[in-house]
Order: structure tokens, then C-alpha cells, then sequence
């Protein structure tokens, strides 16, 4: 009975616990970085400081937010660009996802193909964001809908391959039981 130990659940437990971490580090290193190179490492500026307290809410470590900073400094890193996608998902919810790239074209490749193997296409710009406001948080949704049980478990899968995809920063939806059952499965 290989690989039926404790010690087996535990390594493969914990591998997906730092494939996790590592994501939501590289995330807020990136995010970090940009804001960085935009304020020349002024660690006063509003966006440096907020994306900095972001990433110390997701226990991003100390070094990795210096490194960040640093790094943003530094002339040979490459600018990255914000760049905003907006879809509509299962049983018509609106997706706004926000990434953060070094290659537009490329993401925007990547992030319509999640959608395409989902059955559903990217909106032009302008077709869901009327359904949010923007917010210093983010977007909120002003018409929240309540999709079907078997439309949510769609629109989970579809927001997990969203979120597995590196440039991907955050995704909203007008799904008002989304988020809440994301962090259950967390």
C-alpha cells in the first residue's frame, strides 16, 4: 500500500498550500513592482503604500515586498501594464478580469482561450462594465444576480482557470455567491 502514509497526505497537502502561496506572492511582487517603477521606489507614495498593505494582508513576507520595491527601482525591469478584460460567464453573469502583463497581445491570447474552452467570448470594452462601479477596492457589482446551482459551478471552474493563468490580477462578477464560496473552498 505505497504512497497510503501519513506522511504522503501531509507532502501532497503542503504542495498545494505553497503552489497557493507562491501564486498569491508572485501576484502582489508584480503588482508591487509596477507601483514601484511608477513612483521610483517612494515607499510614501499612496499606490506603492496600498499595494504593500495588500500584500502584508495575504502575509506576503517582508523580504519578498523589498525585493518587490527594489526591483522596481532597478532600469532594465520591464514596464508591465494594467490592462482590464471584460466577459459575460455562465447564466449571464458579467466578469470584469483584471491582469498585469509585460505582453498585452499574449495575455489577451491566454485569457480568451480559458474563455473560448469554456463557451463563452470576451466583450469588447464597455459591454459589462456597466454593471460594476469601480471602487478603491476594485469593482462592485450594482445588479448582483443569483445564477443556477449548475451555472455556479461553471462560473467556479471558469474562475479557477482564470485565477490559475499567471498576468491575472483579480477577477469580479455579478455572482453574489461566488466570492463567499471561493473562500469556503480556501
Amino acid at each position: 500500500m505505497s504512497g497510503h502514509n501519513k506522511f504522503s497526505k501531509i507532502k501532497h497537502k503542503k504542495a498545494s498550500t505553497d503552489a497557493k502561496k507562491s501564486r498569491i506572492f508572485s501576484r502582489y511582487s508584480k503588482l508591487i513592482t509596477t507601483e514601484s517603477k511608477k513612483c521610483n521606489g517612494d515607499i510614501n507614495s499612496a499606490s506603492l503604500a496600498r499595494a504593500i498593505e495588500l500584500a502584508k494582508k495575504e502575509n506576503v513576507p517582508k523580504d519578498v515586498i523589498d525585493k518587490a520595491v527594489t526591483k522596481g527601482t532597478d532600469s532594465s525591469t520591464v514596464a508591465m501594464d494594467t490592462v482590464i478584460y471584460e466577459a459575460y460567464g455562465p447564466g449571464g453573469c458579467a466578469i470584469i478580469v483584471t491582469a498585469l502583463t509585460d505582453n498585452k497581445n499574449r495575455t489577451a491570447a491566454e485569457i480568451r482561450h480559458i474563455f473560448s474552452k469554456s463557451g463563452h467570448e470576451l466583450g469588447t470594452p464597455g459591454s459589462a462594465m456597466w454593471a460594476f462601479t469601480k471602487t478603491d477596492e476594485g469593482f462592485v457589482p450594482q445588479t448582483p444576480i443569483s445564477p443556477s446551482e449548475e451555472d455556479m459551478q461553471k462560473l467556479i471552474d471558469l474562475y479557477e482557470k482564470l485565477d490559475e493563468q499567471d498576468d491575472t490580477q483579480n477577477i469580479y462578477t455579478t455572482a453574489t455567491e461566488l466570492e463567499e464560496i471561493i473562500k469556503s473552498e480556501e
